[in-house]
């Protein structure tokens, strides 16, 4: 700005910009710029012709703001606009691509890019522009933007699937070598790779054991105990049965944080029965009043190889879940152990997500799952939800190992205790 220019008219040009009496806005815009070049001035200019549809004096006023303020990318990305206004495609993208420069987190510029590219029918190229533009939106889109983020969410989601399909057909000849090999691992990293699934990772609150693959819901063969423990599921049952009738003495809260811990996504939950367990065995201590009120599944969980840490480990109980109860995204303390459900009460509507993979609880149809990776529940039903749940060792451990791990946590939790 000239050091010999009036404030108040610089004060004054802004104040008829504000109130949108754009006649009043040019005239003073001019005026300031009359008095020495002034990229406020030639920005505002620009953007008066081009609501007025004048996309060639919009150009002239935006290049002489750039020439001014060269580290704006806003000017750039809006010069964009007016050579679209006049059917000039060079000339927007080379504007687009000068903003990119000056900014390359300009998400704005980003979409409009991906716009451009499709207007030029390459809806690919489009999608990938898309992409990028996507991973880098604020929390909050500008009303104006929404429109266009939720075209560049449809256009990319369109775009994999289209990429999908033709994978398939590309690859059925290859998969078509192998019959009745498991590709599923694969299948998930195509899924990775083309944009349709995330893949997760371990997330360990305690204790992450490297090297073990990220596996979300383990194979029933790494489990020979599984059919027995399933065979058992009308036993237990029963006795889950007479205990909600005799008045559901003995299940507590599941999410009990003491206070001035921070409970983050557990505010919710904390302290309520929406979440509640029935323990048979809670950090390893086993609670002889609850197994004795449940013998047949004190006894079923006796012949399965529960994981044993002192101080940690078993844990084992009755899960129940609220009519329309969500348990929010977690993970759990390790990855050396894993988790098995048993489906008792699963009324219609019940699901349980980890990683990448959703699935429905089924009555007697027990699974294991790494609950070190991102995890989380539904009862999207008007009824209660129940499991038994308890941990078992990561097959993939060595017995060593396993006895290593043990020694580990328990002298990590002596050296806490001693202050």
């Amino acid at each position: 700005m000239s050091s010999k220019l009036d404030e108040s008219l610089i004060a004054k040009a802004r104040a008829e910009t504000a109130a949108g009496r754009l006649d009043a806005a040019l005239l003073a815009w001019g005026e300031v710029e009359r008095a020495g070049p002034h990229p406020e001035a030639a920005l505002n200019l620009a953007r008066i012709a081009l609501k007025r549809g004048d996309g060639a004096a919009a150009i002239a006023h935006f290049a002489r703001a750039e020439a001014l303020a060269p580290k704006e990318a806003v000017i750039p990305l809006e010069r964009a606009g007016a050579h679209k206004l006049v059917g000039d495609a060079e000339g927007e993208i080379d504007a687009l691509e000068r903003a990119l420069a000056v900014d390359p987190y300009c998400y704005p510029a980003l979409l409009f890019k991906g716009g451009w590219f499709e207007r030029q029918g390459r809806p690919h190229d489009a999608a990938r522009i898309y992409a990028d533009a996507l991973k880098i939106l604020p929390q909050k889109i500008p009303p104006g933007l929404q429109a266009v983020v939720d075209h560049a969410r449809r256009t990319l989601d369109e775009s994999r699937r289209a990429l999908d399909a033709y994978l398939a057909e590309r690859l059925a000849p290859t998969r078509a070598m192998f019959p009745g090999e498991r590709l599923d691992r694969f299948d998930e990293c195509k899924d990775g790779a083309v944009g349709l699934k995330k893949i997760y990772h371990h997330e360990p609150t305690l204790l992450h054991y490297p090297r073990l693959p990220a596996i979300q819901f383990f194979d029933d063969s790494h489990f020979p105990w599984m059919p027995e423990l399933e065979a058992a599921t009308d036993d237990i049952a029963a006795e889950l049965a007479r205990l909600i009738e005799e008045d559901a003495e003995g299940f507590v809260p599941y999410v009990r944080f003491r206070p001035g811990d921070p409970v983050n996504q557990w505010a919710e939950l904390n302290h309520s029965p929406k979440w509640s367990a029935f323990f048979f065995y809670e950090n390893g201590a086993l609670n002889e009043t609850n197994a004795r009120r449940c013998p047949k599944t004190a006894a079923a969980l006796a012949r399965v190889p529960m994981a044993a840490t002192p101080g940690y480990s078993p844990n084992a109980f009755f899960s129940t879940l609220a009519p329309r109860g969500h348990i929010p995204p977690h993970t759990g303390s390790t990855n050396a152990r894993l988790i098995c459900h048993l489906p008792l009460i699963v009324p219609e509507g019940c699901s349980f997500r980890v990683g990448n993979d959703t699935r429905d609880w089924k009555r007697g149809k027990a699974w294991v799952f790494d609950d070190s990776i991102e995890h989380e529940a539904w009862n999207r039903s008007e009824k209660l939800r129940v499991i038994l749940i308890f941990d078992v060792w990561n097959p993939l451990l060595s017995e060593a190992e396993r006895e290593m791990v043990n020694a580990l946590l328990v002298a990590r939790r002596e050296f806490y205790a001693r202050g």
